[in-house]
């Protein structure tokens, strides 16, 4: 590290702190050279994650992307500003776990996964754009499989176990 005021390499750290939930390193030094102090914060730098598209073109992930879509998805419906944001975070650190790259099939999915939980018009909304329906067979499908897992998590949620018929 350089002393910010005379260009000194040398220097000693005479306090070293963590900052933001652990998440930084704040350490105050002291330049050998003028005695004067400054501070320097130390942070893991993230891994980027790449989105591989369906013709095979690589991209950085951008989460305003998902913001963007789940917002036009949620127009006047009961979500917020702070719902999206979460989600969105959410999404980001679902794709990070599988790796430094994902495919942008993946990233829909996990989408719609998370706007099911959260607003069943916000999930056909997103769902019609991203699956690209033709018509109101799409839609009808779509609704089914909604209405099953809603059913599916109303059970679970009573402690309802679901037995097939034999």
């Amino acid at each position: 590290m350089r002393c910010p005021w005379c260009g000194n390499g040398n220097d000693k750290v005479v306090d070293s702190r963590l900052v933001e939930d652990g998440d930084v390193i704040r350490r105050r030094r002291e330049c050998l050279a003028c005695k004067r102090r400054y501070t320097t914060y130390e942070r893991l730098a993230e891994a980027p994650l790449w989105v591989v598209k369906s013709s095979g073109v690589r991209e950085p992930f951008d989460r305003t992307k998902i913001i963007t879509g789940v917002k036009s998805a949620s127009k006047n419906r009961p979500i917020n500003d702070d719902q999206i944001e979460e989600l969105a975070l959410a999404v980001e650190e679902t794709l990070r776990e599988r790796g430094p790259e994902v495919e942008s099939s993946r990233i829909g999915m996990t989408v719609l996964s998370s706007l099911q939980r959260l607003d069943g018009v916000a999930y056909i909304r997103f769902a019609s754009v991203y699956k690209n329906f033709d018509g109101a067979n799409d839609f009808q499908k779509e609704l089914g499989i909604l209405e099953k897992s809603a059913t599916g998590r109303a059970s679970k949620a009573r402690g309802v176990k679901r037995v097939k018929p034999q």
